[in-house]
């Protein structure tokens, strides 16, 4: 698997790529949360509940310390 040029401005779609086996056209969404928020908030369903879970598009910049869902259709 390619290894991204440039891992410091990556789009959540490019961040996508290298973990699981889809491309950029297939990427819908991903669910976002910073890793400290995450474990602030004791588990994903509580931040879920107090709104600090996120819904990012494909151009969003992935930021150090993101936990992310992919949502794709492939």
């Amino acid at each position: 698997m390619p290894r991204l040029d440039d891992p410091v401005n990556t789009k959540a779609a490019q961040a996508a790529e290298q973990f699981i086996p889809i491309s950029k056209n297939t990427f819908i969404r991903a669910e976002t949360i910073a890793w400290d928020a995450l474990l602030e908030a004791g588990s994903e369903a509580n931040a879920r509940a107090k709104g600090i879970l996120r819904l990012e598009g494909k151009e969003y910049i992935a930021k150090d310390g993101d936990v992310m869902h992919i949502r794709h259709s492939g």
